[in-house]
């Protein structure tokens, strides 16, 4: 059984939401459905953030429904002996009222009963839109009863809301509780970072068979050992060449000595997701042209930091990381400067584009891509046109989000070299990620991930060990 939540802490934010749905509006939460792996097999339930972040609650079957008043209700499976025997604990709406501080509780069953009666007489229902396959045309069903009902004085919602536009924007700027639980997570993956490190250069000094699911398997190990419940993504694990494959998936290629590895990897803890990459000599020591390739992403990633404050943009840290990343591909050849120009025309041109295709960072929370806007709202009227000059597409830019304290981003640059015309071979198939999560602090932003090294010599030192 899953320890019940701080009842408060959750009231705080139903009656946060509950001010925001206008009058006579009301929401409907759903949690995930459950989702069979193959025959009589399910994959390993996760619920509904949105849903979660309101409740605490992680039984699969539920949905809440909040009116503006704040009067919560919460529909959950019923208590079953039987089942239970089969499938574990039910907390049961009996005891959810106590446990989980909402107002009402009544069994899943009665949904499709209650849920009309709930929404007569509302202005507005809310309901998030586009991520419950289904859940529009059940609105539309429950809808349909209660016109169905307007002869006997029932009135029905005029008006449907788009209930992500509000949640995101509350889980956008973490409170203390979000931040801790997000540090610890982070705690627990450096040191499974630290781990896979450690394996990889002590196998292969004993002359074993390293491959990247022996890594894996490391992190894995740690993952569960210091209490996360789940991997919060598919672990990446890339040895050599694969690095330079974005979403490459942990598989059985071997690791060999005088290659990189590239993990990114982060557990899920109560809920929040961490999310490390960090890139490392095989057997513990980089080579020249390895060297001089990660100190130059690391460069890039220390300005990206730096960018990171209060009342920046979000863009700033990109833009941060693309000025040193593409002076540095021309400084060490990767680049030609005959032919791409200078190191402003690197980046107006995107010429880096062939090296580093993917933006320095992302919301991070109870999703590993959070939510949130990327476009400040104060200001998503001001627009701009321009054209792509790779693929010559017509952008519409609007100015970026300003970051305020408790906001959480990784700051993640990278550079992956593909064997191509121009490149220099001891350069080729070499692929580098740094990756850590800052929370935005007013003076400027707090890496929680460095619990695990990230400086080469530091990395070096550590495998030595």
């Amino acid at each position: 059984m899953t320890p019940l939540p701080n009842t408060a802490l959750y009231a705080q934010r139903r009656a946060r939401l509950a001010s925001q749905l206008g009058e006579g509006g009301i929401a409907i939460v759903p949690t995930a459905k459950e989702s069979a792996r193959n025959r009589d097999s399910d994959f390993l339930y996760r619920h509904d953030s949105y849903f979660y972040y309101l409740t605490g609650f992680t039984e699969p079957g539920a949905c809440l429904v909040l009116a503006a008043d704040g009067t919560s209700t919460l529909f959950c499976q019923p208590k079953d002996l039987e089942r239970e025997i089969w499938d574990g604990y039910r907390l049961g709406p009996e005891a959810a009222i106590a446990a989980l501080g909402v107002d009402a509780a009544h069994s899943s069953a009665t949904l499709e009963s209650q849920l009309p009666r709930l929404l007569e007489n509302r202005s507005r229902v809310w309901f998030p839109f586009a991520t419950h396959e289904g859940l529009a045309a059940r609105v539309e069903g429950w809808l349909g009863k209660v016109r169905a009902r307007v002869r006997f004085g029932a009135l029905c919602p005029a008006e449907q809301g788009d209930l992500c536009t509000l949640l995101d924007e509350m889980r956008l700027v973490k409170d203390a509780y979000e931040q801790d639980v997000m540090r610890r997570a982070a705690a627990i993956s450096a040191q499974a970072h630290i781990r896979a490190m450690q394996c990889s250069a002590r196998m292969l000094r004993a002359g074993e068979d390293v491959r990247e699911y022996h890594l894996d398997a490391e992190l894995l190990h740690e993952f569960r050992r210091q209490g996360s419940q789940a991997v919060a993504y598919n672990s990446i694990v890339a040895a050599g060449a694969n690095a330079c494959v974005l979403h490459y998936r942990a598989d059985a290629a071997p690791v060999r000595a005088g290659e990189l590895v590239l993990i990114d990897a982060g557990c899920e803890l109560d809920g929040y997701a961490s999310d490390i990459t960090r890139t490392f000599p095989a057997d513990g020591r980089f080579t020249g042209p390895q060297r001089a390739l990660y100190d130059l992403v690391l460069a890039s990633q220390e300005a990206a930091v730096a960018a990171t404050r209060a009342g920046a943009r979000f863009n700033d840290p990109h833009d941060a990381t693309v000025a040193v990343l593409s002076q540095g591909l021309l400084d060490l050849g990767l680049l030609d400067g005959n032919k791409v120009g200078t190191v402003q025309d690197v980046i107006e041109k995107r010429a880096y584009f062939q090296f580093y295709m993917h933006r320095t960072g992302h919301w991070l929370g109870m999703d590993v891509h959070d939510c949130g806007s990327y476009v400040e709202p104060t200001e998503i009227g001001q627009t701009s046109q321009r054209r792509d000059p790779l693929s010559g597409e017509a952008i519409t830019n609007r100015p970026s989000r300003i970051l305020h304290p408790g906001m959480v981003l990784t700051i993640e640059p990278g550079l992956y070299v593909r064997p191509a015309p121009g490149v220099p071979e001891a350069f080729h198939h070499i692929g580098i990620r740094i990756e850590d999560d800052a929370i935005v602090t007013d003076g400027g932003c707090e890496l929680i991930t460095r619990g695990v090294p990230v400086r080469a010599d530091e990395i070096e030192a550590l495998m030595r060990g």
